[in-house]
């Protein structure tokens, strides 16, 4: 599998970008969940091919939503 083509720096760039930005405001607002799927992002941006990283970035933010949603 080769994991240096475009489409996986490309992915890599957006959905490491995104979880970052979870990650920051999950810091400055003092919650753990937008930070815990901030830190999940990012780290699955670097291991995950470009189709699994962004179905599982998809499923973390859905994730963070609800449970935000559900006041955790």
């Amino acid at each position: 599998m080769d994991l240096m083509n475009a489409n996986f720096l490309w992915a890599s760039l957006v959905w490491s970008a995104v979880g970052s930005g979870y990650l920051l405001y999950g810091w400055r607002q003092r919650s753990a969940i937008p930070f815990a799927g901030g830190a999940a992002m990012t780290a699955a941006s670097f291991f995950l091919p470009a189709l699994w990283m962004s179905l599982a970035s998809l499923a973390i933010m859905y994730a963070v939503w609800w449970l935000l949603r559900q006041g955790y």
